[in-house]
Formats: C-alpha cells, sequence, structure tokens
C-alpha cells in the first residue's frame, strides 16, 4: 500500500468534510436532529482546517499538537455517528463508508504524528 501524500490526505478531510456537511443538512428539525447535526458539524468539519494548519505549522511540537487536535475532532465525529445509528436516526449501511473513512483518517494521522515525534526525537 502506498503511503498517503499530504495533498491526498487534505483532500480526504475535504470530502469527509462534504460527507458530514451532508448527513448534518439531512437530520431533521427535531432538538435531538439539531443538537446532533450542531455537534457533528464542528467535530466533522474541523479536522480539515486542523491538517491544514498543521502543514504550515511553526515547529514540530506545533505541527504535532495540529494534528492531535484533528485526531481528536475525528474521534468525537466517529461518537456523533455511532450515535446517530444507535438512535436509530441513520443506519449502519448509510453511515459505515463515513464511519469507515473516519478510522482510517485517524489511523492515517496518528502515524504521522508518530512519524513526526520520531523524527523530532532524532534531532
Amino acid at each position: 500500500m502506498e503511503m498517503a501524500r499530504g495533498d491526498d490526505i487534505q483532500e480526504r478531510l475535504i470530502h469527509f468534510a462534504a460527507g458530514i456537511i451532508k448527513v448534518s443538512n439531512s437530520l431533521f428539525s427535531t432538538p435531538s436532529g439539531k443538537h446532533i447535526a450542531g455537534q457533528l458539524l464542528r467535530s466533522g468539519t474541523a479536522p480539515a482546517a486542523h491538517y491544514a494548519e498543521a502543514c504550515n505549522a511553526e515547529s514540530p511540537g506545533d505541527f504535532i499538537h495540529k494534528l492531535k487536535i484533528a485526531v481528536k475532532e475525528l474521534n468525537e465525529s466517529k461518537v456523533w455517528l455511532r450515535i446517530l445509528i444507535a438512535a436509530e436516526m441513520r443506519t449502519q449501511d448509510q453511515l459505515g463508508p463515513l464511519l469507515d473513512e473516519c478510522e482510517q483518517l485517524q489511523r492515517i494521522l496518528n502515524a504521522s504524528i508518530k512519524t513526526a515525534r520520531k523524527n523530532a526525537a532524532q534531532r
């Protein structure tokens, strides 16, 4: 498997955010739908912006910090997606691909953090 390049990761994060926006826009205007849509919008669109900031980080520590925030936002998104399934507001079939992409992005960013820590320790 070929390692994902920075531009590829950014594009995947943008497409993930677009998928989150579509899910959020499709939720009903009930109190729970509005609440989850808002939370999901915040957490699901933030990783793309945090990754873009990380790519322009001022130091290795800053790079790592921004990537860690992106991973945390992806984790929160995964929880909200799972809540939608558990509450039967959406099905596993509907959200499975988005959940899978979320987990893949988390693994990629965690690997980048690990590499950045290793490289910083070697300096």
